[in-house]
């Protein structure tokens, strides 16, 4: 049981880092077979970047209050996002279920960093927010652009599923 606001703030940190860590795990393992998507191969590839810019910001945020990151949780997650990556694999329809899936991910982190903004608060951090606010608006901007893609992503998928071709990925 944490025994004050900063405990449960940091606490709260560390299982963001390691959501970002399992975030870029199960994206590298779609993007490698992401074959006839190629604007969201490339999305999710800066998407990538954007995700280990967050855990280095919490880093950052962990180290103001000299402590680090979870090893056994980064390690945890990170082989549960290649885990999870590797389950739609042999769907025909991967890049379906994939897509719905990061969607929901993308949605779970921004509640994640929104609560993360309300701990801060009540422990007083005062330099943690605007880092946490910038990871929050990147995991806002790739909900929105999986949604706005959506309709092009199944259609694509229908498309080269209807015409025999490879659609899943």
């Amino acid at each position: 049981m944490a025994s004050s606001y900063k405990d449960l703030y940091i606490t709260g940190l560390r299982n963001a880092h390691a959501l970002e860590n399992q975030a870029i795990e199960l994206l590298k393992r779609q993007v490698e077979r992401l074959e006839n998507y190629p604007a969201m191969s490339e999305r999710m590839r800066q998407h990538i970047e954007e995700s280990r810019n967050q855990a280095k910001r919490i880093e950052q945020i962990l180290n103001q209050f000299g402590t680090s990151e979870s090893s056994l949780k980064d390690a945890g997650l990170g082989l549960m996002g290649n885990l999870l990556a590797l389950a739609h694999a042999p769907a025909p329809d991967e890049v379906v279920k994939n897509t719905f899936a990061n969607y929901a991910f993308e949605n779970y982190e921004i509640a994640s960093y929104r609560g993360l903004l309300t701990m801060a608060e009540a422990a007083g951090d005062t330099s943690g927010p605007a880092l946490l606010q910038q990871s929050l608006d990147e995991e806002t901007r790739m909900a929105e652009w999986i949604n706005q893609h959506l309709p092009e992503t199944i259609q694509t998928y229908i498309q080269r599923n209807i015409s025999g071709q490879t659609a899943g990925r």
